[in-house]
Parts: C-alpha cells; sequence; structure tokens
C-alpha cells in the first residue's frame, strides 16, 4: 500500500496561489499544438508495468495499440482540438461510442461521466484565473477549457479543448511513480480528475481576493463619511464569472460520486477510494462559490441602497441650501416691485436693516438645519 499512500504526492504538486505565480518561475508547460506536427495527437505512449516504453519513432494510435494486445499494458493517448476526420480513426480502433466521440469533437460539454459497454466516457471542465491589475466592468477573470476522458481496460486517451489546462507535467510526474500507473488507466483517471479539482481550489482563493477587494471598496466611508458605492458594472461581470466558474464544478459533484461509491470494473478498488477526497474537495468548492454567489448578491444590492443613501443625503442638502436661499430671494423680490409707497423706502437705515434681517433669517435656518443632520 505504500503506492496508495504516496498518491497524493504525485498527483498533487504544491499549489501556488495565482497571485502570487507572477513572481515564481514558470513552469508552464506547451499547450497548443506543435506547428511541426499537424495530426491532433499530442503524445501516445504504451505503458507497461507502470514504465513507459521506449520507441525509435513517435507510435501511432493504431501502432501502439497493437503493440498492447500483442503485449499487454495500456496505451495512453493525449490529443488536443481534433477534428471529426483526426478522430475517426482511433474511435474505430479503440470502439469508441458514437454518442461519446460526437461530444468530444465538438466540445462545450457539461461535466459528466457516461458509461458504455466497453469504456467510461468523463468530461472535466478546466477553470483558469486570468491574472489583472484592477477590475473593471469588463475584466474576465476566469477561463474555462475542457478535458474529455476515454478509459478502457487497456487505454486511457484524453480530448482537450481550450488553450489552457495542459496535462503534459501530470504525465511526467505520473510517469515517475511506475508503481502508481502500474494500476493502469483508472489511476489516469484519478490523476486527471485531482489535478483539475486543485485548479478549482487555486482559481476560488483567487477569486475571493476579488471579493473581498470589491467588498472593501462598497463599505468603505467615502466624503462626509457616506458611502457611494462603486461601479455596479463591476460587481456585476465578476458575479457572471462566478456563474461560469459555478457551471464547471456543480455538475461535477454526481460524477465524482458515483466514481467514489458505485464499484465499477474499469476502476481499480485501490483507486476507487482515492475519488473520494476528489469529491470531498469538488464538494466544498461548490459550496464555496455557491457563497461567492450569495455574496456578490449581498454586495450589489448594498452598494445599490448605498448610492441611493448618497442621493438622499444630496437631495437634503440641495433643499437646504434652497430654503437658506429662499428668504433673501423673497426679500428682494418684494423690494423689487417697484411701488412708490413702501414702508422704509425714505428711511436712512433701511438699507442695512433689511440686509441684517435677511442675514440673521438665514443664519437662523442655517442652524437649524445643520442640528438635524441636513446640512
Amino acid at each position: 500500500m505504500s503506492m496508495i499512500r504516496d498518491l497524493r504526492a504525485v498527483v498533487r504538486p504544491s499549489r501556488v496561489s495565482p497571485r502570487k505565480a507572477t513572481s515564481a518561475p514558470s513552469t508552464s508547460y506547451d499547450t497548443t499544438r506543435d506547428p511541426a506536427t499537424p495530426s491532433a495527437v499530442v503524445d501516445c505512449a504504451v505503458y507497461r508495468d507502470g514504465r513507459r516504453l521506449a520507441s525509435a519513432k513517435p507510435l501511432t494510435p493504431q501502432e501502439a495499440m497493437r503493440q498492447v494486445r500483442r503485449d499487454g499494458g495500456f496505451v495512453w493517448i493525449g490529443l488536443h482540438e481534433p477534428t471529426e476526420a483526426e478522430f475517426a480513426g482511433i474511435a474505430g480502433e479503440f470502439g469508441l461510442h458514437p454518442l461519446a466521440v460526437e461530444d468530444a469533437v465538438q466540445a462545450h460539454q457539461r461535466p459528466k461521466l457516461e458509461r458504455y459497454d466497453d469504456s467510461l466516457f468523463t468530461v472535466f471542465k478546466t477553470i483558469h484565473y486570468i491574472e489583472h491589475d484592477q477590475l473593471t466592468a469588463t475584466s474576465e477573470v476566469v477561463e474555462t477549457g475542457e478535458v474529455m476522458c476515454f478509459t478502457g481496460r487497456d487505454f486511457f486517451i484524453t480530448v482537450r479543448h481550450g488553450g489552457q489546462g495542459s496535462l503534459r507535467a501530470l504525465r511526467h510526474r505520473l510517469q515517475d511513480d511506475p508503481e502508481l500507473l502500474a494500476k493502469g488507466p483508472s489511476a489516469v483517471l484519478h490523476a486527471i480528475a485531482d489535478h483539475v479539482v486543485d485548479g478549482y481550489i487555486a482559481v476560488t482563493d483567487a477569486v475571493q481576493d476579488d471579493i473581498d477587494e470589491v467588498e472593501t471598496e462598497v463599505f468603505s466611508p467615502g466624503r462626509g463619511g457616506v458611502s457611494r458605492g462603486v461601479d455596479s458594472a463591476r460587481i456585476y461581470q465578476l458575479k457572471r464569472e462566478v456563474m461560469e466558474f459555478k457551471r464547471a464544478v456543480a455538475p461535477l459533484l454526481r460524477p465524482m460520486q458515483l466514481l467514489s461509491e458505485r464499484p465499477m470494473r474499469l476502476i481499480d478498488p485501490d483507486i476507487q477510494k482515492y475519488f473520494r477526497d476528489v469529491a470531498d474537495h469538488v464538494a466544498r468548492v461548490h459550496e464555496q462559490v455557491v457563497g461567492f454567489d450569495e455574496l456578490l448578491n449581498s454586495i450589489l444590492q448594498a452598494n445599490l441602497a448605498q448610492a441611493s443613501v448618497a442621493q438622499n443625503e444630496d437631495m437634503r442638502k440641495i433643499t437646504a441650501w434652497a430654503a437658506i436661499i429662499a428668504v433673501p430671494t423673497m426679500v428682494t423680490g418684494v423690494y423689487g416691485m417697484n411701488f412708490e409707497h413702501m414702508p422704509e423706502l425714505h428711511w436712512k437705515y433701511g438699507y442695512p436693516m433689511v440686509l441684517t434681517f435677511t442675514v440673521a433669517v438665514c443664519v437662523g435656518i442655517h442652524r437649524v438645519l445643520k442640528r438635524n443632520g441636513w446640512l
């Protein structure tokens, strides 16, 4: 059981927060097709007793499968965005179900697990956090891709869509643990599931930072102690990105539960128990994403409420100053009517008296309004 104890270390390298990754040396691998290799096949290898068999030249899927059927082991084929014509030969060689083949070629599928006679078809949504200096109304926060897996008795096929989610580093780590790979295709399926879900956890931490930043801005006191909120479009854009994240995580709950609880002849019993750990992590991420969605709803409502309060505060001040200005307006309006017989028109102190009266009334109104919190 020593191999099983080391399973977590093999398929789960140290996680680095996406926000801190920029300061670390780059360890990325190619995520697109090699221009010199027009084929959609990124890698094709035969594994026997957990070790990759050396080959003088790159194997075709057909050659690899013939070698497996003759000498044993299993073949792992990795493809990136194959066309229908490119995938047709592989599908025929391995007897893949037409419906699963159609999904793998067309992509844009929900995470799911489908069982066919001789294979399992699993769809994972990969999530990549997009770094940004400042969250704006048009910022992209997460980017999604897809990894589709065909698991058979003696073969494992991955079909990737999107520029993210390269499995090359994962393949290298698995090849460094022959005892684990000796468990067959089900060990690779678990490693990919764990790798994808670990990506979810890292993205969750980064999205939490974005939400905390927006929440701080919304509830920070503004001028005069009144928060005027932030641009609601920024909050709504972040909510849209969280919804995209949720669509990748929520449908994966049921497939991971099935893989961890229901016996399947294509899944090694020693490997199956470790799908429980993946299922727990998916459930935890799902709870966090649902919490993000609810929190953003509250933040958006609070932001709109604060904007309304700020507008009401402005209107009260405008109304208060209008009341003060109404006094001199009324007095000057009365004395501007140019009647011949008006009181105090010919009195020596009439002009300063009217000014004094006007200023005194305005000061009195100002003090009353300020004491009542209108100014």
